[in-house]
């Protein structure tokens, strides 16, 4: 790109050489920030520092009133109240995630989800467990895929204005997934505040009920719409918290695994249709079958 074309651009400056998770997602909000109306750098030479906009994970300074979002100087950027220092990608998320994301509850979803495992890995802090030889992949490991491998000809530069893209897609989709399910969160809401009884939550439409209803203390399964089965709708156990796979309440263990009329005739329900071996989820052919099935699960020893 040349300087004329830069004239108008914002200018990002983040360090040379190998690139990390933190470095790739602060450039992938400035540049959503930003409308992509953005040139990247990548130096560690202090005088192309001193021409950035923005300064990221290079530079030794943290003041987001300047544009420098560094922490690897003493003291960091900061730490958030559970421990979690922010890294270059948190500290620019905590200055601009609810200006590009429009939501309070939208830019907190974010950081948790996303921002601070990142945060986290980057400045040493494990935030999941490994079982045996197998080990979560997760967002670090995406972005490792861009780096060269020790006898390719592709450059550490390729790798780096290939991942932010793919960075910039993510956060946009991740945008739309938590403001879908901030107002997903409301309908569960208001379905749980109109329940007689609360221990069964009907859902007119497939909405993000998990942290609406785990954070109540009766619900224990769902009824809603069976999205993509037209026609048919689900029961779903209420988890003990959304990252979680027990159940407040199994479905009754003589459903596992049964299908058709072996299941209908083993419920009572005419129209049920599967349940799932970890009884977790059960079908029927209609709103009224699996609020049946759901009753006789509420009722289930």
């Amino acid at each position: 790109m040349s300087d004329m074309s830069e004239k108008n651009l914002k200018k990002i400056i983040t360090h040379s050489g190998n690139f990390h998770t933190d470095e790739v997602f602060a450039c992938a909000i400035l540049s959503i920030l930003n409308d992509g109306k953005v040139v990247i750098k990548r130096s560690r030479d202090k005088d192309v520092w001193a021409t950035g906009d923005y300064v990221v994970d290079v530079g030794g300074e943290y003041d987001p009133s300047r544009g420098l979002f560094d922490h690897h100087q003493e003291g960091g950027a900061g730490v958030r109240q559970n421990g979690i220092p922010y890294s270059s990608f948190g500290s620019v998320w905590e200055e601009f995630g609810e200006k590009i994301s429009d939501s309070t509850y939208v830019a907190r979803v974010i950081d948790e989800r996303l921002v601070q495992p990142v945060d986290a890995g980057d400045n040493g802090f494990e935030t999941f467990g490994v079982r045996g030889e197998v080990a979560p992949y997760i967002l670090q490991d995406v972005i490792a895929a861009f780096r060269p491998g020790w006898n390719e000809a592709r450059t550490e530069d390729e790798g780096f204005f290939e991942a932010v893209p793919f960075a910039v897609k993510i956060l946009v989709r991740e945008i739309t997934r938590a403001k879908t399910e901030e107002d997903g969160k409301r309908h569960a809401e208001e379905a749980y505040e109109k329940s007689e009884d609360k221990r069964i939550i009907i859902l007119e439409d497939h909405y993000p009920w998990y942290e609406a209803l785990t954070t109540k203390p009766e619900p224990l399964f769902v009824v809603k719409p069976d999205r993509g089965n037209m026609g048919k709708w689900k029961i779903e156990a209420v988890r003990s918290d959304v990252h979680s796979f027990k159940n407040r309440k199994n479905l009754p263990s003589t459903w596992a695994g049964k299908t058709g009329d072996e299941l209908a005739e083993i419920s009572g329900v005419p129209d049920a249709l599967f349940c799932h071996n970890k009884l977790f989820i059960a079908v029927a052919g209609s709103k009224e079958g699996a609020l049946m099935l759901a009753k006789l699960a509420v009722d289930a020893a």
